[in-house]
Protein backbone atom coordinates (compact mmCIF):
# COMPACT_ATOMS: atom_id res chain seq x y z
CA UNK A 1 0.00 0.00 0.00
CA UNK A 2 1.29 3.45 -0.90
CA UNK A 3 0.82 5.88 1.97
CA UNK A 4 0.49 9.63 1.63
CA UNK A 5 3.53 11.67 2.58
CA UNK A 6 1.38 13.34 5.25
CA UNK A 7 0.58 9.95 6.78
CA UNK A 8 4.27 9.01 6.76
CA UNK A 9 5.23 12.31 8.40
CA UNK A 10 2.46 11.92 11.00
CA UNK A 11 3.65 8.38 11.82
CA UNK A 12 7.26 9.55 12.31
CA UNK A 13 6.10 12.45 14.48
CA UNK A 14 3.92 10.12 16.56
CA UNK A 15 6.83 7.73 17.18
CA UNK A 16 9.13 10.63 18.00
CA UNK A 17 6.56 12.06 20.40
CA UNK A 18 6.25 8.75 22.22
CA UNK A 19 10.03 8.54 22.60
CA UNK A 20 10.26 12.17 23.71
CA UNK A 21 7.44 11.79 26.23
CA UNK A 22 9.08 8.65 27.63
CA UNK A 23 12.35 10.51 28.09
CA UNK A 24 10.61 13.50 29.70
CA UNK A 25 8.76 11.23 32.14
CA UNK A 26 12.05 9.85 33.47
CA UNK A 27 14.56 12.69 32.99
CA UNK A 28 12.53 15.84 32.46
CA UNK A 29 12.43 18.13 29.45
CA UNK A 30 15.86 17.96 27.77
CA UNK A 31 17.46 21.43 27.66
CA UNK A 32 18.47 22.70 24.23
CA UNK A 33 22.11 22.63 25.27
CA UNK A 34 22.41 19.05 26.53
CA UNK A 35 23.15 15.94 24.47
CA UNK A 36 19.53 15.01 23.69
CA UNK A 37 18.61 18.62 22.95
CA UNK A 38 21.59 19.00 20.65
CA UNK A 39 20.77 15.76 18.82
CA UNK A 40 17.17 16.88 18.25
CA UNK A 41 18.38 20.21 16.91
CA UNK A 42 21.09 18.72 14.69
CA UNK A 43 18.83 16.07 13.17
CA UNK A 44 15.95 18.51 12.73
CA UNK A 45 18.11 21.20 11.15
CA UNK A 46 19.79 18.64 8.88
CA UNK A 47 16.40 17.44 7.65
CA UNK A 48 15.34 21.04 7.03
CA UNK A 49 18.55 21.71 5.13
CA UNK A 50 18.05 18.58 3.02
CA UNK A 51 14.47 19.65 2.41
CA UNK A 52 15.66 22.85 0.77
CA UNK A 53 18.52 21.32 -1.23
CA UNK A 54 17.79 17.77 -2.41
CA UNK A 55 14.50 18.45 -4.19
CA UNK A 56 15.92 21.56 -5.86
CA UNK A 57 18.97 19.61 -7.03
CA UNK A 58 16.73 16.83 -8.38
CA UNK A 59 14.70 19.36 -10.41
CA UNK A 60 17.90 20.69 -11.94
CA UNK A 61 19.54 17.28 -12.43
CA UNK A 62 21.13 16.73 -15.82
CA UNK A 63 21.45 13.35 -17.45
CA UNK A 64 20.07 10.27 -15.75
CA UNK A 65 18.53 11.30 -12.44
CA UNK A 66 17.60 8.83 -9.72
CA UNK A 67 13.95 8.58 -8.69
CA UNK A 68 10.86 10.29 -10.02
CA UNK A 69 10.00 13.89 -9.21
CA UNK A 70 6.94 12.62 -7.35
CA UNK A 71 9.10 10.47 -5.04
CA UNK A 72 11.48 13.33 -4.37
CA UNK A 73 8.58 15.68 -3.69
CA UNK A 74 7.13 13.22 -1.15
CA UNK A 75 10.51 13.01 0.60
CA UNK A 76 10.72 16.81 0.48
CA UNK A 77 7.36 17.13 2.24
CA UNK A 78 8.13 14.46 4.87
CA UNK A 79 11.46 16.04 5.81
CA UNK A 80 9.89 19.50 5.69
CA UNK A 81 7.40 18.45 8.38
CA UNK A 82 9.52 16.17 10.58
CA UNK A 83 12.57 18.47 10.61
CA UNK A 84 10.77 21.51 12.05
CA UNK A 85 9.04 19.31 14.64
CA UNK A 86 12.41 18.06 15.89
CA UNK A 87 13.66 21.64 16.02
CA UNK A 88 10.59 22.55 18.06
CA UNK A 89 11.45 19.78 20.55
CA UNK A 90 15.03 21.05 20.58
CA UNK A 91 13.88 24.45 21.92
CA UNK A 92 12.77 22.84 25.21
CA UNK A 93 9.70 25.10 24.87
CA UNK A 94 11.71 28.28 25.39
CA UNK A 95 11.21 30.89 22.69
CA UNK A 96 13.42 33.81 23.65
CA UNK A 97 15.75 35.76 21.38
CA UNK A 98 16.93 34.14 18.15
CA UNK A 99 15.40 30.81 19.16
CA UNK A 100 11.97 32.41 19.36
CA UNK A 101 12.41 34.21 16.04
CA UNK A 102 13.63 30.99 14.42
CA UNK A 103 10.62 29.08 15.75
CA UNK A 104 8.29 31.73 14.36
CA UNK A 105 10.02 31.70 10.97
CA UNK A 106 9.95 27.90 10.87
CA UNK A 107 6.21 27.86 11.59
CA UNK A 108 5.59 30.38 8.81
CA UNK A 109 7.66 28.36 6.31
CA UNK A 110 5.88 25.11 7.25
CA UNK A 111 2.45 26.74 6.84
CA UNK A 112 3.60 28.17 3.51
CA UNK A 113 4.74 24.67 2.51
CA UNK A 114 1.30 23.23 3.21
CA UNK A 115 -0.26 25.95 1.06
CA UNK A 116 2.19 25.17 -1.74
CA UNK A 117 1.43 21.45 -1.52
CA UNK A 118 -2.27 22.17 -1.89
CA UNK A 119 -1.72 24.36 -4.95
CA UNK A 120 0.74 21.86 -6.46
CA UNK A 121 -1.71 18.99 -6.00
CA UNK A 122 -4.52 21.03 -7.58
CA UNK A 123 -2.67 21.58 -10.87
CA UNK A 124 -3.71 19.00 -13.54
CA UNK A 125 -0.93 16.48 -14.25
CA UNK A 126 -0.08 13.66 -16.60
CA UNK A 127 0.63 10.15 -15.33
CA UNK A 128 4.36 10.86 -14.86
CA UNK A 129 3.62 13.87 -12.67
CA UNK A 130 4.40 16.61 -15.18
CA UNK A 131 2.12 19.61 -15.27
CA UNK A 132 -0.32 19.55 -18.16
CA UNK A 133 0.49 22.36 -20.56
CA UNK A 134 -2.28 24.72 -21.57
CA UNK A 135 -1.21 24.23 -25.19
CA UNK A 136 -2.09 20.52 -24.98
CA UNK A 137 -5.55 21.33 -23.66
CA UNK A 138 -6.08 24.00 -26.30
CA UNK A 139 -5.10 21.59 -29.09
CA UNK A 140 -7.55 19.00 -27.78
CA UNK A 141 -10.24 21.64 -27.54
CA UNK A 142 -9.60 22.77 -31.13
CA UNK A 143 -9.84 19.17 -32.36
CA UNK A 144 -13.20 18.70 -30.65
CA UNK A 145 -14.56 21.93 -32.08
CA UNK A 146 -13.40 20.89 -35.55
CA UNK A 147 -15.21 17.57 -35.15
CA UNK A 148 -18.33 19.41 -34.00
CA UNK A 149 -18.27 21.76 -37.02
CA UNK A 150 -17.94 18.79 -39.38
CA UNK A 151 -21.21 17.26 -38.20
CA UNK A 152 -24.04 17.43 -40.83
CA UNK A 153 -27.14 19.54 -40.18
CA UNK A 154 -29.61 16.66 -40.01
CA UNK A 155 -28.45 14.19 -37.39
CA UNK A 156 -29.87 10.98 -36.06
CA UNK A 157 -30.12 10.23 -32.35
CA UNK A 158 -26.65 8.66 -32.20
CA UNK A 159 -25.12 11.71 -33.86
CA UNK A 160 -26.97 14.03 -31.48
CA UNK A 161 -25.66 12.07 -28.51
CA UNK A 162 -22.14 12.30 -29.94
CA UNK A 163 -22.52 16.04 -30.37
CA UNK A 164 -23.73 16.47 -26.79
CA UNK A 165 -20.72 14.48 -25.60
CA UNK A 166 -18.42 16.72 -27.64
CA UNK A 167 -20.06 19.83 -26.19
CA UNK A 168 -19.74 18.43 -22.67
CA UNK A 169 -16.08 17.67 -23.27
CA UNK A 170 -15.49 21.17 -24.63
CA UNK A 171 -16.99 22.73 -21.52
CA UNK A 172 -14.86 20.47 -19.32
CA UNK A 173 -11.69 21.43 -21.19
CA UNK A 174 -12.53 25.11 -20.96
CA UNK A 175 -12.87 24.79 -17.18
CA UNK A 176 -9.58 22.87 -17.03
CA UNK A 177 -7.77 25.56 -19.03
CA UNK A 178 -9.18 28.30 -16.82
CA UNK A 179 -8.27 26.41 -13.65
CA UNK A 180 -4.80 25.57 -14.96
CA UNK A 181 -4.04 29.22 -15.70
CA UNK A 182 -5.17 30.31 -12.23
CA UNK A 183 -3.33 27.52 -10.45
CA UNK A 184 -0.07 28.10 -12.31
CA UNK A 185 -0.25 31.82 -11.50
CA UNK A 186 -0.93 30.93 -7.87
CA UNK A 187 2.01 28.49 -7.84
CA UNK A 188 4.33 31.11 -9.34
CA UNK A 189 3.21 33.66 -6.74
CA UNK A 190 3.71 31.11 -3.98
CA UNK A 191 7.28 30.42 -5.16
CA UNK A 192 8.16 34.13 -5.03
CA UNK A 193 7.01 34.22 -1.40
CA UNK A 194 8.07 30.79 -0.11
CA UNK A 195 11.68 30.82 -1.33
CA UNK A 196 12.63 34.17 0.33
CA UNK A 197 10.89 32.99 3.51
CA UNK A 198 12.97 29.81 3.49
CA UNK A 199 16.19 31.73 2.87
CA UNK A 200 15.39 34.14 5.71
CA UNK A 201 14.68 31.21 8.02
CA UNK A 202 18.07 29.66 7.27
CA UNK A 203 19.86 32.96 7.80
CA UNK A 204 18.26 33.14 11.26
CA UNK A 205 19.04 29.45 11.85
CA UNK A 206 22.74 29.86 11.03
CA UNK A 207 22.87 32.97 13.23
CA UNK A 208 21.30 30.96 16.06
CA UNK A 209 23.81 28.12 15.58
CA UNK A 210 26.73 30.56 15.54
CA UNK A 211 25.47 32.25 18.71
CA UNK A 212 24.93 28.89 20.42
CA UNK A 213 28.47 27.77 19.56
CA UNK A 214 29.96 31.06 20.66
CA UNK A 215 28.19 31.37 24.00
CA UNK A 216 27.89 27.67 24.74
CA UNK A 217 31.39 26.60 23.80
CA UNK A 218 33.86 29.39 23.21
CA UNK A 219 32.73 31.52 26.17
CA UNK A 220 33.00 28.67 28.68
Amino acid sequence: MRYSELVIAAAIIALTTVGYATYVSTSGVPPAGDLVGHLLGIIGFTLMLLTETLYSLRKRALGRARGSMRTWLRAHIVMGIVGPYLVLLHTAWEFNGLAGLLTLMTAIVVISGFIGRYIYAAVPRTADGAVLEAQELNETLASLRLAEAARPGAMDEAARRARREIERRIRTLERQISALRWERRALATWHTIHIPLGMTMFVVAFAHIAAALYYGTLMR
